[in-house]
């Protein structure tokens, strides 16, 4: 058996095109470029089709570990997941986690420590997003995640973070000339689309729910079918999904762990402090400075309740003609978030479609063991 150590950096950035932290933990050998898995971003764009930070800051990371390991862009983003999430409202703060794992000879204690694992779906075309293609593939992708990180059981997986594709008017056009319809012609709404159909993907692959339902028709129709762990962000930069599972394994050395709990909405701090309670912290704790030695990151889903209401008050999230949605979700849930981690580098994406109930989200905790 591989035994492998998972270790996490959060790296300040001062623009989608900033690299300069990571080039900094390069230089000072805190990082081997070889060991690098996975670099989830956050950007300071709208999070919306036209968001470009996304891509640059991809490009811009992929183009220097070509450089660091002697290969095309294109053999970088193969063999590293490279997910950038736009949007860092309120006091959400622009950074990237560095996700880097190494093989060791040896570990201390039968602990489940940190794992991750990745994988990549094939290209979709255009009319194959929101549907079944992309569900049953990103449930394969899954699956393979799992076996990469060594995870054995779906109850030690604690966050599955995915990028997908959306659809461009370009693309839908594609479509259209083979003969071939699209779920929608509306680029802003293929995003949740395709984010919908992945976590139910995450979900069919973990056994959250059957594939037969989720492939019925489910894919934004059914919010009571859902995943607890999956946080999945659309983006026009690429064609496939990417996937990071992450999780404890009893082949994982070092120190690091990770937990998970479920927000039921966007001011559901009781589910924020299951979260931290998860990673070992206790009701005093969780208050106290530990927190900011302890907490490595922690990643987070966010949406606007759909039906209007957030304990029966009614919300205008969904009504405001200046800001979108996702973006009124993210600053709610990063404040909250926030608070508690004691940081507001944490990453919270926003759509939520089948990620955790409707109006709330899953959420994780990457910490030091205690």
């Amino acid at each position: 058996m591989t035994i492998h150590q998972v270790d996490l950096f959060r790296i300040p950035m001062r623009g989608p095109g900033d690299i300069s932290g990571l080039q900094e933990l390069v230089r000072s050998g805190q990082i081997d470029p070889r060991d690098i898995v996975a670099i989830l971003g956050k950007t300071e764009g709208n999070g919306g089709v036209n968001d470009f930070t996304r891509e640059y800051a991809s490009r811009t990371f992929a183009a220097a570990l070509a450089e660091y390991l002697g290969c095309s862009r294109e053999d970088v983003e193969a063999r590293v997941a490279l997910v950038m999430s736009g949007g860092t409202e309120g006091v959400l703060s622009p950074h990237a986690s560095v996700f880097t794992r190494r093989a060791v000879a040896r570990k201390q204690g039968r602990e489940k420590r940190l794992a991750i694992g990745i994988a990549h779906t094939r290209d979709f075309l255009p009319e194959e997003l929101g549907g079944h293609a992309q569900i049953v593939e990103t449930a394969h992708a899954v699956r393979i995640a799992m076996l990469d990180a060594g995870i054995d059981s779906v109850a030690d997986v604690h966050f599955v973070q995915i990028k997908c594709p959306l659809l461009t008017s370009e693309r839908v056009e594609e479509a259209k000339q083979r003969g071939q319809t699209t779920i929608t012609g509306d680029s802003y709404g293929s995003m949740a689309y395709s984010r919908g159909a992945s976590a139910l993907g995450v979900a069919v692959a973990l056994g959250e729910i059957d594939e037969a339902v989720a492939l019925a028709g489910a894919v934004l129709s059914d919010g009571s079918l859902y995943s607890s762990v999956a946080s999945t962000s659309a983006g026009v930069e690429l064609f496939c999904n990417a996937v990071v599972v992450m999780g404890n394994s009893a082949s994982a050395a070092g120190d690091n762990i990770i937990g998970h709990a479920v927000m039921r909405d966007a001011i559901d701090l009781r589910g924020v402090l299951e979260a931290f309670y998860s990673v070992g912290f206790d009701t005093h704790s969780v208050l106290s400075e530990e927190v900011g030695r302890r907490v490595i990151n922690v990643f987070a889903k966010a949406e606007p309740s759909p039906e209007g209401l957030v304990r029966g008050f009614r919300h205008t999230m969904l009504d405001d003609s200046d800001i979108t949605c996702t973006r009124h979700a993210r600053a709610a849930v990063g404040g909250l978030i926030a608070s508690v981690a004691g940081c507001g580098a944490i990453y919270v994406s926003g759509g939520a479609e089948h990620q955790g109930p409707p109006g709330g989200g899953p959420i994780a905790v990457i910490a030091r063991s205690a």
